[in-house]
């Protein structure tokens, strides 16, 4: 789907995001900083002109079995939320869950997984478990019309499927991420991307550290293999 892109729009929430990231950066850190950047990102999906446009409701799920990339920042905010926020039987099925994931995407390359249709761990009785923290890429997977995202998860080796979505509601969730993780960059965090069940799998192998190497600025999962997102929008 093509679109014109609203440089004013953009440049006006990456402006605002960078600004408001580096002030809660200094003030409380990058979990904190995540906590009231997902907060203002809700506010800005939800205030593009064609928000009403969407066709994503509770209940509908075709996209929680495509694959999913978190930062360690993340990563680390969505395991305090089940260790404070679910049930201990709900973690127990999500972390057995999320090992069997871990394990069948170790036997695949980058495009098995993309192409897996692998069930999310969250996902339980058609509803997100970690709503209030879902990842960035959930957030800002939005449809206008569910039958493309269906036919996506039914066809998963056809190319040329392209779900229509809101332009707007899209680069406003776009230019905020990148805004984000910008700032994050810029402080000396680590802003790789990882498979969403392996990073909460090392998460949960060790919550302790993972925090400590967040904070310290370092290689959040030394052991695993991230990839480096480019910005699309910050530059606009």
């Amino acid at each position: 789907m093509e679109f014109d892109l609203d440089k004013k729009l953009v440049r006006s929430i990456v402006a605002d995001e960078d600004a408001k990231t580096r002030a809660d950066l200094a003030a409380g850190g990058p979990l904190l900083a995540l906590e009231r950047s997902q907060a203002r990102h809700e506010a800005r999906l939800a205030a593009a002109p064609d928000a009403p446009t969407l066709a994503c409701k509770a209940g509908c799920f075709w996209c929680c079995y495509f694959t999913v990339d978190v930062r360690p920042v993340e990563a680390l905010r969505i395991v305090e939320f089940m260790q404070r926020e679910l049930a201990a039987e709900d973690r127990t099925r999500i972390e057995r869950e999320i090992a069997t994931n871990s394990a069948a995407f170790a036997q695949l390359d980058d495009d098995g997984r993309a192409r897996s249709n692998t069930k999310c761990p969250f996902l339980h009785l058609g509803r997100c478990s970690i709503y209030p923290v879902r990842p960035q890429t959930c957030r800002n997977y939005h449809a206008t019309d569910a039958s493309g995202c269906k036919q996506a998860y039914e066809q998963p080796y056809n190319d040329d499927i392209d779900p229509e979505f809101a332009p707007l509601v899209y680069q406003s969730g776009g230019a905020h991420v990148d805004a984000f993780s910008t700032a994050l960059n810029a402080a000396g965090y680590d802003i790789a991307a990882y498979e969403l069940n392996t990073a909460i799998a090392a998460v949960l192998e060790d919550p302790l550290a993972a925090r400590t190497r967040l904070d310290a600025r370092q290689c959040v999962f030394p052991t695993l293999e991230g990839v480096d997102v480019p910005s699309d929008f910050v530059d606009t």
